[in-house]
């Protein structure tokens, strides 16, 4: 495959997934205005966010969360050997071990939910532990489909077929909301169950049925009778078990943004909760978008040999998510504030759960390069099947990360569990980035990856600032009303694109250097 046909198939790709994420994002933050205005921020809608906390971690447990990951270079070696017919056996052989194993893990967890809740939420009422559980009870079965599910869309992936598995997270978001507003007009009560019960019937369309019918399309033949012993289910298991025993930072930041801040006082979780989702708009539509369509690719490259052209594709990938990620941020940590109240804002969602959901979310968005970057440099390693990298040094992340969380929150409230988030992870980033780059084939690429990042920095300073001031102003002018809040948003957001784009054409043109010819 030629670089400029390379180049264009990844771009297309990108554009689907960043299409799809972009309205799959849209719509979670549109589940989330309705979650926020028929329920509010407090100690029920925490339960809501507790509930989802055993689930998670079984899928995490059997990887679910990588199988995509973990497949997709299994699946490009047969590819890649001309062997299409071998790679559905692979897939059937790995297909079944994991469905009984995420089918077990689920009925544990149904028995265990009562126990797990009253120990990692201390603070929890038993009336509160009983509604959590129940909420975990309903939503567990989810994880059979999203796990069964990652293997379908990997290898829709590895074909290079992306829209079908774009779609999974689009259905999802449309059970949840359908189901809490359904929910509530039968009843004539809002309740977290009605979103409980959408997800589990946006997890069964979106991410099996839908993606058991892509993986069809694009030639999927099971086979459940291949051998227990195929060579294919032990590779997995050598590349899987580092993501299965080693939980790092980026698979339990979540959790300890719920656990941690729980403790911070009611309704913390859930303010936290929106302005990480909000935070995940432009991570999902920049950085998840190009890690996405991007990691096929780099597999089926190394899985062929070419490593010059998947390390020159890691470059590019990496040098323009972490400068649009870096312009996303001064946007959001700028206009945090008319964001939260803009989005949020009404019914039961209060002004005051707007200015602690808005100081997280500036925190927040200090992270959005970094998870940027994150989501290229580790698959980068991913596409080596060096799955241990990344793994070892997530671990040793998230070992710091528990006393650096329990310190800022107890020194800094909820604001301190968002930035400790930031912290945790940016270590995390720098130190996956050092080894990749300490490469001596990689080593000198290092310069235009931060030549891009710096080019963009004074652009988002430059661009905030002048948005900050004149959203105050607005604000103040036109008030807090929803128009008002909208108004304002706008009017910063146009002040920050024109700002930017002026420094830019003042101080040099938006062009990024490229290595030259023939440097390593």
């Amino acid at each position: 495959m030629s670089e400029s046909t390379l180049n264009k198939r990844l771009g297309a790709a990108a554009l689907i997934v960043s299409g799809g994420v972009l309205l799959s994002r849209i719509l979670g933050q549109l589940r989330e205005i309705i979650f926020a205005a028929l329920l509010g921020a407090d100690g029920i809608t925490d339960q809501y966010v507790a509930a989802f906390r055993i689930p998670d971690f079984l899928n995490y447990l059997l990887a679910g969360g990588f199988l995509s990951i973990t497949f997709i270079p299994i699946f490009a070696k047969y590819l890649a050997d001309d062997d299409e017919a071998g790679g559905w056996k692979a897939l059937s052989a790995v297909l079944r071990p994991i469905a009984i194993g995420i089918v077990v893990l689920v009925v544990v967890g149904m028995a265990v939910a009562p126990w797990v809740i009253d120990a990692i939420y201390p603070e929890f009422t038993d009336s509160q532990v009983a509604a959590t559980v129940r909420l975990t009870r309903i939503v567990l079965p989810a994880q059979v489909f999203f796990v069964l599910g990652a293997l379908f869309s990997a290898v829709q992936y590895a074909k290079g077929e992306f829209l079908v598995p774009t779609i999974a997270p689009i259905v999802y978001n449309l059970g949840i909301i359908g189901g809490g507003v359904l929910y509530a007009q039968a009843s004539g009560v809002a309740d977290p169950e009605g979103f409980i019960w959408g997800a589990l019937v946006g997890a069964f369309v979106g991410n099996f049925a839908l993606q058991w019918w892509g993986a069809r399309r694009v030639g999927m033949q099971l086979d459940l009778a291949t051998q227990w012993r195929h060579p294919a289910l032990l590779q997995y298991v050598a590349i899987a078990l580092p993501l299965m025993i080693g939980q790092s930072i980026v698979v339990l930041d979540e959790t300890f943004m719920s656990t941690f801040g729980g403790l911070a006082g009611d309704g913390a979780q859930t303010q936290l909760l929106y302005a990480r989702r909000t935070m995940f708009v432009p991570i999902g539509v920049v950085a998840q978008a190009a890690g996405v369509a991007a990691y096929p690719f780099l597999a089926r490259l190394f899985a062929e040999g070419k490593h010059r052209e998947m390390a020159d594709t890691v470059d590019r990938t990496l040098r323009w998510v972490l400068a649009l990620s870096i312009l996303a941020a001064g946007a959001i940590a700028s206009l945090s504030v008319p964001t939260i109240r803009t989005l949020f804002e009404r019914a039961a969602f209060k002004p005051d759960d707007t200015l602690a959901a808005a100081s997280a979310l500036f925190f927040y968005s200090l992270a959005i390069p970094i998870w940027g970057g994150l989501q290229v440099i580790t698959r980068a390693f991913y596409a080596r099947t060096q799955m241990w990298t990344p793994v070892v040094v997530g671990t040793a992340a998230t070992l710091l990360a528990i006393p650096t969380y329990w310190l800022m929150q107890r020194e800094f409230g909820l604001e301190g569990v968002a930035a400790a988030s930031v912290i945790a992870l940016g270590g995390y980033t720098v130190a996956l980035a050092v080894i990749w780059y300490r490469d001596p084939d990689h080593r000198a690429r290092a310069g235009s990856i931060l030549e891009g990042a710096g080019r963009a920095l004074p652009l988002a300073v430059g661009g905030g600032a002048a948005a900050w001031a004149v959203a105050r102003v607005l604000e103040s002018s036109l008030g807090t009303s929803f128009l008002g809040s909208l108004a304002t948003l706008l009017g910063g957001g146009v002040t920050y694109v024109g700002v930017a784009l002026a420094l830019a054409l003042a101080f040099y043109p938006l062009t990024i250097r490229q290595p030259e010819e023939g440097s390593t």
